[in-house]
């Protein structure tokens, strides 16, 4: 079974559109970041670290970890010539709490990019190669810190794990 998802786009002049999703929610796009115009490009980083840090959240609660303070970081390059793909992108998780779980972590970060969000998997079936990482802080009894990767997918492949 398949989900259909819609939305309208209207041009407004210049360079501004205005997009109405099928749940009415409003989306405006142009040039303008100084009335909150949105870059369409700008906004599918957005969109991957948005999708991917609601599985993680999702997933670290099941898991029962407890998390204070959460960041994503996103970081794209696009290539010079037209179109101007993502050819790299770098997600990073930013995650604090009293006793959060390395391994707890790096498994709902790695379930994100292989299994459950869409956007990265759609970034990764095309030109992009992202990089999925992390920055873990405990702040409990014994607070350590620790970044790293967790794995990579893409270009052109459906995301599977690192061993």
């Amino acid at each position: 079974m398949s989900r259909i998802r819609t939305a309208t786009l209207v041009h407004e002049g210049g360079q501004r559109f205005v997009a109405t999703t099928g749940s009415k929610r409003t989306i405006v796009y142009g040039d303008d970041a100084g009335t909150n115009e949105l870059s369409p490009v700008e906004t599918v980083l957005a969109s991957l670290a948005a999708c991917s840090a609601m599985d993680v959240a999702s997933i670290a609660a099941k898991k029962r970890q407890v998390i204070t303070a959460y960041r994503i970081h996103v970081e794209g390059e696009q290539r010079d010539e037209y179109p101007q793909v993502y050819t790299s992108v770098t997600v990073t998780h930013e995650v604090e709490g009293p006793d959060v779980e390395l391994a707890a972590i790096r498994r709902a970060i790695e379930l994100s990019a292989t299994k459950y969000c869409p956007v990265s998997a759609m970034l990764s079936a095309g030109a992009t190669e992202v990089h999925h990482r992390y920055r873990v802080r405990t702040t409990g009894d014994r607070p350590f810190e620790t970044e790293g990767e967790v794995l990579v997918t893409g270009p052109y492949r459906r995301p599977l794990p690192n061993p």
